[in-house]
């Protein structure tokens, strides 16, 4: 294994920085991508990367980005939350990369919901 420079753990530093600071915040929207064993099994981390690779291209910074366990419909799986200041919680399902890829360019950045993935509308909002 080559031995890591100074420049390299700069570079994971801001890295890991910049993704954390997705994660934290007040921001005008919350994107909950839920990663409990039957989402992960189903995809969820490939949806976490699309997303975090649209916000970065996109670079926006009002995106605030979390995960959550099973919401308890696993065969739904991936599952995430939108949640736009002002408008209900939508819950997509059978999430993918694409899906991801379109729900983040037409909805959060757009406000034009994506009907044909939407599971449920209107949840709750916690803190």
């Amino acid at each position: 294994m080559a031995k890591l420079k100074i420049e390299d753990l700069k570079k994971i530093k801001e890295r890991v920085h910049k993704e954390n600071a997705l994660r934290e915040g007040d921001r005008r929207v919350r994107v909950t991508v839920h990663m409990g064993t039957c989402g992960i099994a189903a995809g969820a981390r490939e949806v976490m990367n699309a997303l975090l690779n649209e916000i970065e291209e996109a670079g926006v910074s009002d995106v605030a980005v979390t995960t959550s366990g099973c919401m308890g419909l696993c065969s739904r799986e991936p599952e995430v939350t939108v949640e736009i200041l002002g408008t209900e919680p939508i819950v997509y399902e059978y999430v993918n990369a694409n899906k991801m890829r379109q729900i983040f360019k037409r909805h959060i950045l757009q406000g034009e919901i994506q009907s044909p993935f939407v599971l449920a509308r209107g949840k709750e909002q916690q803190d």
